[in-house]
């Protein structure tokens, strides 16, 4: 398994997420609710209503 590299800041968000909204979506809810720039570097990862989903940006 391949990891982040050394300081990269991984956010996970917590709760289901709706999917459809696709990247520029979920871009957008990680400067909103995460309060982080979606560019900085950092792992973003998002997880779909059922459960059997984990995406990442």
């Amino acid at each position: 398994m391949i990891g982040p590299g050394t300081g990269v800041r991984v956010y996970l968000a917590c709760g289901a997420t709706d999917m459809r909204k696709g990247i520029a979506g979920l871009s957008a809810l990680a400067q909103d609710v995460l309060r982080q720039k979606p560019a900085s570097g950092a792992v973003f990862a998002f997880r779909g209503r059922k459960g059997d989903r984990l995406t990442g940006r």
